[in-house]
């Protein structure tokens, strides 16, 4: 199992070759993940295209952009739109708060290092300034936008699906679109999502929130900004015991902290996890400060800091199998060659992985810059 991920920090104000290098790198494993979980027996890509036309017709051009610079394909389509796609699981701590001078929005984002794209993009793909972390090559797990909107996502702890998108994208889509934490309220409540999801929510003003996604439509508001991995509707959760959901929500419940230590208690236990090779470890917390329009991604040996009007490419590697991080690497490196990533041939990159002979990306990167 991997225990190391490398975290890109990549700002393209629209979609061009630094994205289309990061396809070209990711999408044979994605596309083998679309194929083996039934997503060819899917929705077709006229069908697809409607539910974002439907749907989120302002991320209709974008799509288009993107399938574009993928190649085109009916799979890349289907597979970039997220109608109806095969289920996936997650874990996650959220929390917002506010005191009417500070607000944050915190998440610890739990899984395998294996499954996640590591990947902090900032963009303006719509016209406006967003920067969140990226899952399926283009939504967000997390995010902010110009107005100081802030937003994050956790899974519902139900495998049940309906008809509805990914929750990456209609995240992306509510950071696009909207300025508020009311008026991301009713994009959920019209945008179905395909499976059960948490979202809390917070914005500039000092609102915050938390609602519920139901299998094919529907967003519950709950009563505090918090969320783990179960609902309200008493449904039991899928792996319960294994991901903590109870005991992490009772500690939520319980926070006396002030707004600007909230991010202390997602740094120890129960919030933090730390079962990387069982596939259930916290990979990363996110702090966003709606105010200052900012990141700070944080690990227990360093953190880093983005605003969207001051952001920094850069690269670093965690490794979350040393004891003592405190030799982890001393932070982000600048100047990654992302426009030369394109020109790796990445097939070529698969292939030595799968006879047990692969090598570092940035290997692979350094002989393209001798060529």
């Amino acid at each position: 199992m991997t225990m190391t991920l490398t975290f890109d920090a990549v700002s393209e104000r629209t979609p061009g070759e630094k994205w289309r290098g990061r396809w070209l790198r990711s999408w044979p494993a994605y596309e083998a993940w679309f194929i083996a979980r039934g997503g060819d027996d899917g929705p077709d890509r006229a069908a697809c295209k409607a539910a974002l036309a439907r749907y989120m017709p302002e991320l209709l051009p974008v799509h288009d952009r993107l399938v574009a610079l993928a190649g085109g394909g009916d799979r890349a389509a289907r597979f970039l739109s997220t109608w109806c796609p095969p289920r996936y699981l997650g874990g996650c701590s959220l929390a917002a708060m506010s005191d009417g001078t500070d607000v944050r929005l915190l998440r610890n984002y739990d899984l395998s290092p294996e499954l996640n794209e590591g990947l902090l993009l900032r963009s303006e793909w719509t016209g406006r300034p967003v920067m969140g972390m990226v899952e399926f090559l283009w939504g967000l797990s997390d995010g902010i936008n110009d107005a100081g909107l802030s937003v994050a996502l956790a899974y519902g702890g139900r495998s049940d699906t309906g008809e509805g998108f990914g929750v990456t994208t209609i995240l992306r889509y509510v950071l696009e679109v909207c300025d508020t934490v009311d008026e991301a309220l009713a994009v959920l409540d019209r945008v179905p999502s395909h499976m059960a999801y948490n979202i809390v929510l917070a914005d500039a003003s000092g609102a915050t929130t938390s609602v519920e996604l139901s299998p094919g439509g529907g967003a519950t508001r709950m009563p505090r900004a918090i969320a783990t991995n179960h609902q309200s509707c008493g449904a039991i959760p899928d792996r319960g015991p294994f991901t903590r959901t109870y005991e992490r929500y009772k500690h939520l419940s319980a926070l006396t902290l002030g707004v600007r230590d909230l991010h202390t208690t997602f740094s120890g236990p129960p919030l933090l996890q730390d079962r990387y090779s069982e596939g259930f470890g916290t990979l990363f917390t996110a702090e966003y400060d709606p105010l200052e329009r900012s990141l700070r991604l944080i690990w227990p040996d360093k953190d880093w800091y983005q605003t969207l009007a001051q952001f920094d490419e850069g690269q670093t590697v965690i490794d979350y199998a040393l004891s003592d991080r405190s030799n982890a690497g001393s932070g982000w490196t600048k100047g990654t060659d992302w426009l030369r990533s394109a020109e790796v041939d990445w097939g070529h990159v698969g292939r030595d992985y799968a006879k047990g002979a692969g090598r570092p990306i940035e290997t692979y990167l350094a002989e393209l810059r001798r060529l």
